[in-house]
């Protein structure tokens, strides 16, 4: 399949979920400016440098055609550390958010041809000199349309900010210092910092929504810990901490299809699986190797057992789960591990250097032979396979 040097340490990749743009796919760079070889964003010696440091980065913007990458835009910001696309109303354009390493997030809007990103919206975060780690739609299972409450509106400058800002869910954001910020959807200026509150020790690697409670966030951060918070509450303490990892937790997602089902992912290369009603026991254990740095469910029902991971020192694997899935009309009920608790289905070794950022293609369906891409670090290098 395709391959493109992306001149710059890349580390973020997410495919296009609007249909008609499905073989659109962003890849985020990160470069540190210093002396000597550049540092990934999971560098403790990086982040615990208070001194000055200059971070840019790149929004890379392509096309997927068959065993083809064509590049067709590029956007420069500070170094990208996350991206996730809004899941937004087909009929309104395809809007991706980007966490960035000067304490901001910004929006921009996929043009209608596919081949340009507008930036609409920077939201400060927090200070200059922390980073947004991670970030995370609410909106995910359910695609928005509006948000606005107010259906009037007396000039055409207030109509065409009622367009640009349709449709938007909140976004949860993790920043450096170990803080989270919410970021609420507002009908006039888009997002806005809601709250900000202390939730780890280290820095939270990772924030993420439960998609079918969206009261509900989880983080988790090198202080070994997974939390959950209900954004409902004034963050003065969790609602729950499971403290049984070995290592930083890095990577978490709630499953689109399956209720009360959330992967973790740590940098003790294991991959867990909880039922967010018994958040503090896993149901399986995957050790995948190498160290997990982002997972991501099949965007298909028809493969809903089957998580990609991006396993830093060991490449990128698809994991295969045995469920037993239980009658959710009995809400005591839990999820069940049958027959083989899980397999490596495919892995991909083409990388060079650290697997850091991975992602579906949403084009293909429940095909056995998805469109995978997948970026390395040191090496600079976007790849894309089926798997």
């Amino acid at each position: 399949m395709a391959a493109f040097d992306t001149a710059h340490p890349a580390d973020s990749v997410e495919f296009c979920p609007r249909p008609g743009q499905q073989d659109i796919l962003v890849c985020g760079t990160y470069q540190l400016h210093q002396s000597g070889s550049p540092q990934p964003p999971t560098c403790d010696d990086d982040l615990a440098n208070t001194a000055p440091q200059l971070r840019t980065g790149k929004c890379l913007l392509f096309r997927a055609t068959g065993s083809e990458l064509s590049l067709l835009h590029e956007t420069a910001l500070p170094a990208v550390l996350d991206m996730k696309w809004c899941h937004r109303e087909p009929s309104l354009p395809a809007l991706l958010g980007i966490a960035d390493s000067e304490g901001g997030v910004s929006l921009h809007e996929l043009s209608d041809d596919g081949t340009q990103l507008r930036r609409l919206q920077s939201v400060a975060c927090t200070k200059t000199h922390t980073l947004c780690l991670s970030l995370d739609w609410s909106n995910r299972r359910n695609e928005t349309s509006s948000v606005l409450s107010t259906p009037m509106y007396t000039s055409l400058p207030d109509i065409a900010r009622r367009t640009i800002f349709s449709g938007l869910g909140n976004l949860i954001v993790s920043l450096s210092d170990g803080s989270l910020a919410l970021l609420r959807a507002d009908d006039q200026s888009g997002l806005v910092v809601s709250d900000t509150w202390a939730a780890h020790d280290y820095e939270p690697w990772i924030s993420a929504w439960n998609y079918w409670d969206t009261n509900v966030v989880y983080s988790g951060g090198d202080d070994l810990m997974m939390k959950g918070w209900d954004i409902r509450e004034d963050f003065s303490r969790p609602i729950f901490t499971n403290k049984r990892f070995d290592a930083g937790v890095t990577t978490i997602q709630s499953h689109p299809y399956i209720e009360h089902l959330i992967a973790v992912g740590s940098y003790d290369n294991t991959v867990r699986l909880f039922d967010t009603r018994r958040p503090l026991t896993p149901l399986t254990e995957a050790d995948v190797g190498g160290g997990a740095w982002r997972v991501k469910w099949h965007p298909s029902p028809e493969r809903k057992r089957d998580l990609l991971v991006a396993c830093m020192h060991d490449g990128f694997k698809i994991i295969r789960f045995g469920l037993d899935l239980p009658d959710f009309s009995d809400e005591t009920s839990t999820y069940r591990v049958e027959g083989e608790l899980w397999g490596v289905v495919k892995r991909f070794d083409e990388h060079q250097s650290l697997a850091y950022g991975v992602d579906w293609s949403f084009g293909d369906g429940g095909a056995e032979d998805t469109l995978i891409a997948s970026c390395s670090f040191y090496d600079h290098t976007l790849r894309t396979w089926r798997g």
